[in-house]
């Protein structure tokens, strides 16, 4: 009986491990022949609202928040103004500053982000990739974040994304995000 289990176990490995079972290895080009067409320059551009959970590695909701951001954009060059307030009381800010490059491609920083995040637009999906430092009161920690944010015919969209570190996964965040009315 404990060599069936440990069978069904190392199956379960394998197809969690294998190349293109996992959240990480979607590509923007998966997404490039869907619709509504996602521009951050238009999309993430205004007031906007959002709401959202942060899961923990065993998969229970540690967080929940409201957050606000301000979109402005200047023909490539553009702005997004975060203010998040979470359940605990704790309030973070945050303000990307974003570039556009060819095909999609666009870079953005902002002051807890190590280096700069890299990102793409195709279709009705946009990926991101950084690294961030974590508030002191949340541990200070570096994280490998992975974004994907993907346009709803309705104009809303659904964000999904992964942290992780030593190439574990530490937290998902699930959230929407729509224009304020």
């Amino acid at each position: 009986m404990s060599w069936f289990f440990l069978v069904i176990i190392a199956l379960l490995a394998l197809v969690a491990f294998r190349p293109g079972f996992s959240f990480r290895n979607q590509t923007p080009g998966d997404y490039a022949a869907k619709e509504p067409s996602f521009d951050i320059r238009k999309h993430l551009n205004g007031a906007l609202v959002s709401e959202g959970m942060i899961y923990g590695p065993r998969g229970r909701v540690t967080s929940r928040f409201i957050a606000r951001f301000k979109g402005e954009w200047d023909g490539e060059t553009g702005t997004l103004a975060e203010s998040f307030q979470y359940d605990t009381g704790n309030n973070q800010e945050r303000k990307w500053r974003l570039t556009m490059g060819e095909d999609g491609h666009f870079t953005a920083t902002a002051d807890d982000i190590i280096g700069t995040a890299t990102g793409r637009q195709l279709g009705a999906a946009v990926s991101m990739r950084y690294r961030i430092r974590l508030p002191a009161e949340a541990g200070g920690h570096v994280l490998t974040v992975t974004d994907w944010l993907y346009l709803m015919e309705n104009g809303n969209i659904l964000n999904r994304s992964e942290m992780r570190k030593f190439g574990l996964k530490v937290a998902e965040l699930i959230a929407t995000i729509r224009p304020e009315e």
